[in-house]
């Protein structure tokens, strides 16, 4: 009977070796997996930031470019009215009586 005690001891003093050495890989597998999810996150940060400015500066663009047409829209109906104020002056009119109209049937 001392033999499969010696055997259980062994295998007990065995496990629990086995169980520190187990902890330090399992720590250090950890530590791997966080410096993994660092660098991982630190690539999608920049990823996001690289997205983030093209999208910026792609809005910008579309931004300035339709300032530009509401200027010269503008500026064309500045001079259609200029040149031609009756005509101007007849087509508000009519297009405040269409609104008028809607806004009553609304």
């Amino acid at each position: 009977m001392s033999r499969a005690g010696d055997t259980g001891n062994q295998g007990n003093g065995g496990e629990s070796q086995g169980g520190a050495g187990g902890a330090a890989g399992l720590q250090q597998t950890a530590t791997q997996v966080g410096q993994q999810l660092r660098e991982a996150g630190g690539q999608v940060r920049e990823q996001a930031t690289e997205k983030y400015e093209q999208l910026r500066s792609q809005a910008t663009e579309y931004y300035d470019t339709g300032r530009e047409r509401a200027q010269e829209w503008e500026q064309n109906l500045e001079n259609y009215v200029r040149e031609k104020p009756l005509q101007a002056v007849a087509i508000a009119a009519g297009v405040g009586v269409v609104l008028g109209l809607l806004w009553k049937r609304g």
